[in-house]
This record gives structure tokens, sequence and C-alpha cells, in this order.
């Protein structure tokens, strides 16, 4: 389990690092299967303690810069996601009912809502996360803005599951004649 955490708090800091243009409020959305940190086909083993030892380095990384975490769960609860109620409100997100189990939602939505101040179920982010982790092949994509840029992070698994980060960049219009800026706007 200790490596678990070490690998992921490794993993957040590199995410941060590329994700240099995220600004308070902005969303962070994370998938993870730890059926598959833990070496098994996903959701087949899901672990409440993987879950902890994932959320212990993630959760207060994002909240310590006033970012919004979004836990999605599986697809039996058709990718929808856990926030916090004022990221729901501040994004004009769809409020769905269900409350997450371990094998429909899984244990990392299970532990975003005993930790998170005032968990609410979001049907999707409508493209608004800026930045995300996709821990075992959970297909995240859909809740990123456009367009999605690759992390080439050191820390390539957490446990036995693939890691795949990204972050957001605007998109380039105007073709040859077009000058951009240094620094991506936000």
């Amino acid at each position: 389990m200790s490596e678990i955490h070490a690998q992921m708090k490794q993993a957040v800091e590199e995410l941060f690092a590329a994700a240099d243009n995220l600004r308070e409020g902005d969303i962070v959305v994370v998938g993870c299967s730890t059926s598959e940190i833990g070496g098994r086909r996903i959701g087949t083993a899901s672990s409440e303690a993987i879950a902890h030892e994932v959320m212990e380095a993630l959760y207060p990384a994002v909240k310590n810069r006033g970012l919004f975490l979004a836990v999605q769960c599986c697809e039996h609860l058709n990718r929808s996601l856990v926030v916090e109620r004022a990221c729901l409100e501040r994004y004009d997100l769809q409020q769905v009912w269900v409350r997450p189990q371990l094998h429909a939602g899984g244990a990392m939505a299970m532990r975003a809502v005993e930790l998170f101040d005032a968990p609410v179920m979001a049907e999707d982010l409508r493209s608004f996360a800026r930045a995300g982790l996709d821990i075992g092949g959970t297909l995240i994509g859909m809740h990123l803005r456009r367009v999605a840029v690759p992390i080439h992070a050191s820390v390539l698994k957490i446990g036995e599951a693939n890691l795949v980060m990204a972050r957001t960049r605007p998109k380039y219009v105007g073709g040859p004649r077009a000058a951009y800026d240094e620094i991506a706007p936000h």
C-alpha cells in the first residue's frame, strides 16, 4: 500500500507540474480502477483499501490548490461523477440520484462520498475538466475540455494499473498567418 501511495503522490506532482495553467476552481477528474491497481481485471476486485491510499495522495493536493476533484464512477453508473455541491453549482452540472457502491460506482467513488464536504452526483462534467488521471483504462476523455494533451510522466503505473494523464489547452485557430502567445490562455 505504501508503494501505491508513493506512486500516486509522484503522479500528482507531475500532473500539476505539467498542467501549470490550472487556476482556482478548475476541475481535475480522476477515473480509477482499484481492481486494476491490484492486478485484477477492471470491475472484478474493487478495493476500499486501495481507494483510501489513492485518495490520501490525490485529494489533499487537489483541495490545497483550490481545485475541484471529480471522481468518475464505473460504467454501471454510466460514468457519472462524485463532485462537491459547489462544483455542481459553479458549472451548472446536472445532478443525478444514485449512491455509489463497491460494485456499482466503485471504491474510489465511495471514498469521495466519505471525504467531500458536500458530495453530490453529477451526470457528466460537460467537458469542463482541465486535467485528469485515468488509472486502469477507465476512459475519462469525455470529461476533459478540448484539446487534451497527454502528459508524459515518469510514473507509468499505479500498482499494476496503467496510468494516463492529460492536461488541456485551447484550440489553435487561424492557420499559417496566426501567431500564438507563448503561454496558453486559461
